[in-house]
């Protein structure tokens, strides 16, 4: 028969973490790599049957997930993060994948949740994720934003991965700007240039209309707007970092 490891990637997440592993009911495994927690994260996980391997992310959430893999003793691999939830339905679909001995990579749905605003819009609204691959071949790769590679044909279940993203503002700017620095290292490293006129005036203003306008942030009202503009301002704030890395190593 064969098996899946769930991989969570974890740090201080005791909010979430018992959660996210109650709700993985198809894996026969569940490895958190942990990087560094200081919460009740890892006493959490290893009560609810998890394995948890310490191990250092040093902002490279990539390396972090290829060594998860390397960790994996499954014939599949499912990606998971702390802050996401398997509905009953997906764990049925993915056990049925797996078990009938077809090798695909499979999307999954994923649906954007706040607890107390409903958003299904703009920066919030549904997508799709390649998270459920067989074990060989699998890799991950990018910096931010990273990108799963499977060399298997690519297929979609239809069953709802449920993604809690925000649980308050002060968790949200925490990301923003870890976020933001990130991508701006990134661009630096590799070698890009950025226009103060085009990168830093314009370009977020085509970021907000695309997200209120084009993906219809609007029909989301308050909350709506509210993130359109912190897109807009998510893409002011990533492109000056990048413009004084470039002009003077980030120093003012």
């Amino acid at each position: 028969m064969a098996t899946v490891t769930a991989i969570i990637l974890a740090r201080n997440e005791e909010q979430h973490i018992a959660d996210c592993i109650k709700s993985i009911q198809c894996a026969d495994e569940i490895l958190v790599i942990d990087d560094g927690s200081t919460d009740r994260t890892v006493e959490l996980a290893e009560s609810l049957g998890a394995k948890v391997i310490p191990h250092p992310l040093n902002n490279d959430w990539s390396q972090q997930r290829r060594f998860g893999i390397s960790q994996a003793s499954s014939d599949w691999i499912l990606f998971i993060d702390s802050d996401e939830r398997v509905s009953l339905e997906l764990n049925d679909e993915i056990r049925k994948s797996i078990e009938s001995g077809v090798q695909k990579a499979y999307w999954l749905s994923r649906h954007n949740v706040f607890h107390y605003n409903a958003a299904t819009h703009g920066s919030m609204r549904p997508d799709k994720v390649l998270r459920l691959m067989p074990t060989e071949g699998a890799t991950v790769e990018g910096f931010v934003h990273e990108t799963f590679i499977s060399p298997f044909p690519q297929d979609t279940l239809q069953g709802i991965l449920y993604h809690y993203t925000y649980d308050n503002w002060t968790q949200y700017f925490n990301k923003f700007n870890k976020y933001t620095s990130a991508a701006a290292e990134k661009y630096h490293e590799q070698g890009k240039k950025c226009s103060f006129w085009k990168d830093i005036i314009l370009r977020p203003h085509w970021a907000f209309f695309k997200i209120y306008i084009l993906q219809k942030g609007y029909l989301d009202g308050k909350i709506g707007f509210i993130l359109s503009l912190y897109h807009y301002m998510y893409t002011v704030t990533k492109y000056v970092k990048l413009y004084y890395l470039n002009k003077s190593n980030g120093k003012l």
